[in-house]
């Protein structure tokens, strides 16, 4: 049920055709944003357009790629023609590619780095004129877990690039905190989405469940609502920060553990 949290705000989603990206969409246009959606795949990015103009609520679609710097830039400046404000940024799309450091792509660490990290600095500063001009806005990040708190075999292109955006939430928080302008983000763990069919199969991803101490993967929505949450006036004095969204998965020391008691004894070899 809709309690307007975010009535009359302007906010772009980047990556937002599909998974977590869609979600937060759909959630802040229930909401009361007019939400841009902005996509590299104009097929996806219409799909959402739809979902959220069907449900009765205002939406706008701009294809980009936002590892392009320009691209990147105009997204902002199109918005800002278009709905004539900017109040949220969520900068939600991602690259996942990946490698063995050893023998890691130049062209593939450069698009993870472009995607990931480098569009931060370049969406964000061609909001923070705009929002200073207003008074204040939202600088949201979807980071990860991975990098920041764990590590996974051939994902260091991945990892780096989101260990730099949490760097990114907590440097620029503390340069935008007397604008108004909070940064912050969140930081999902295993999510069902179509990136985590790419990774395992319905039977992986149910092994996978076993290692989450909820004993299932999240669904977009969790991320969505924690979100909505932080581009809210109830989040006026967060900034700096991240959000865990994992079920607890990073929380234990050892899978062992999971078994509960049973499994500690058994790590303590009695």
């Amino acid at each position: 049920m809709s309690t307007n949290r975010l009535k009359g705000k302007v906010a772009i989603v980047t990556g937002s055709g599909q998974g977590i990206g869609q979600a937060i969409a759909r959630i802040f246009a229930a909401e009361g944003a007019k939400v841009v959606i902005a996509t590299r795949t104009p097929a996806h990015g219409e799909a959402t357009l739809k979902l959220i103009r069907d449900a009765g609520h205002e939406a706008w679609h701009i294809t980009a790629d936002i590892g392009v710097a320009k691209q990147a830039v105009a997204v902002v400046e199109q918005t800002v023609r278009h709905y004539g404000r900017i109040d949220i940024l969520v900068h939600n799309a991602a690259s996942f590619l990946g490698g063995a450091v050893e023998s890691y792509s130049e062209e593939d660490l450069e698009t993870v780095l472009a995607v990931n990290l480098k569009a931060c600095f370049r969406l964000s500063k061609a909001c923070i004129p705009y929002m200073r001009k207003q008074g204040g806005g939202r600088l949201l990040f979807t980071s990860s877990v991975t990098g920041p708190r764990v590590a996974m075999p051939a994902t260091s292109y991945y990892a780096a690039s989101k260990a730099g955006v949490n760097g990114f939430i907590r440097t620029a928080a503390v340069e935008l905190a007397r604008a108004a302008i909070t940064v912050n983000g969140v930081e999902p763990g295993y999510i069902k989405t179509p990136a985590m069919n790419l990774l395992a199969d319905a039977e992986g991803q149910k092994q996978m469940a076993k290692y989450v101490p909820m004993g299932y993967l999240g669904d977009p929505n969790d991320v969505a609502y924690a979100m909505l949450f932080l581009a809210s006036d109830e989040a006026r004095y967060i900034t700096g920060q991240t959000i865990v969204v994992d079920g607890g998965s990073t929380l234990p020391e050892s899978p062992a553990f999971l078994d509960g008691v049973e499994g500690m004894k058994e790590l303590a070899g009695s």
